[in-house]
C-alpha cells in the first residue's frame, strides 16, 4: 500500500490536536498584567505540549520519508500512536490547571510515554516490513536517544508523587533533547550512498 493517505491522516489529526490543545487557553480574567499570572501555569503546559507535538509531527515526517510503502500493521501502529497523542490536550488542560499537583502530572508523563513506546511499535513495524536492511532501519541503528526518553518519561512519572515540579522539568529536558531534528534518517535519504 502507498504511504500517502496514512501520512495525510496523520498531519490531518495532528494539526486538529495543536488546534483542540489552544482552545484550553482561557483568557484571563482582569486587565492588568498581573492578571497573566493565574493562567501561567496553563500556558507554560501548552508551550511543553505543543513542542512534543511539533517534535511528534516533524519525526513522523521524517519516518514515513525513510518509508517506501505500508501494510494493515502498521496503519493500526499508527492509529495506536495518534491516540496517546489525542491524550495529550486532556492531560496538558488538567496538568495545567492543577498547578502540576501529583496525579494529573504523572497522568502526563504516562501519555508521553505511552505515546513514545506508540512511536517504536510504528518505527519496528516500518523496519519489520521493510527488511533489517532498507534505509529506515540503518538510519535508527540502536536509537538510543528513544530509549532513553521512555526511561527519563518512567522516572518522571515515579517523581510526580513526591517532586512533580522536578517531573516538568523531565519532561522538558526530553523536550530539548528532540528539540534538535533526529538527522539520522534525513542525512540517510540525501545520501543512500551512506546507507550502503
Amino acid at each position: 500500500m502507498h504511504k500517502s493517505r496514512m501520512e495525510a491522516f496523520s498531519d490531518g489529526v495532528m494539526a486538529v490536536l495543536i488546534t483542540v490543545l489552544v482552545l484550553e487557553l482561557k483568557v484571563p480574567h482582569g486587565h492588568e498584567l498581573q492578571a497573566l499570572g493565574a493562567v501561567a501555569p496553563v500556558f507554560c503546559v501548552f508551550v511543553l505540549s505543543f513542542i512534543f507535538l511539533g517534535i511528534y509531527w516533524n519525526n513522523h515526517h521524517h519516518l514515513l520519508h525513510a518509508t517506501e510503502r505500508v501494510n494493515g500493521r502498521i496503519l493500526w501502529a499508527n492509529l495506536h500512536l495518534l491516540f496517546w497523542l489525542s491524550l495529550i490536550p486532556f492531560t496538558t488542560g488538567w496538568m495545567g490547571e492543577s498547578h502540576l499537583a501529583a496525579w494529573p502530572t504523572a497522568l502526563y508523563g504516562v501519555v508521553l510515554l505511552a505515546a513514545g513506546l506508540a512511536y517504536l511499535i510504528l518505527q519496528n513495524s516500518i523496519v519489520k516490513h521493510q527488511g533489517p536492511h532498507s534505509l529506515l532501519a540503518k538510519a535508527i541503528g540502536r536509537d538510543r536517544k528513544g530509549k532513553a526518553s521512555a526511561i527519563s518519561y518512567a522516572v518522571a512519572v515515579a517523581l510526580a508523587f513526591v517532586q512533580p515540579v522536578a517531573s516538568a522539568v523531565i519532561y522538558a529536558l526530553v523536550a530539548m533533547m528532540w528539540l534538535v531534528p533526529d538527522r539520522r534518517i534525513e542525512s540517510m535519504v540525501r545520501s543512500p550512498e551512506r546507507a550502503a
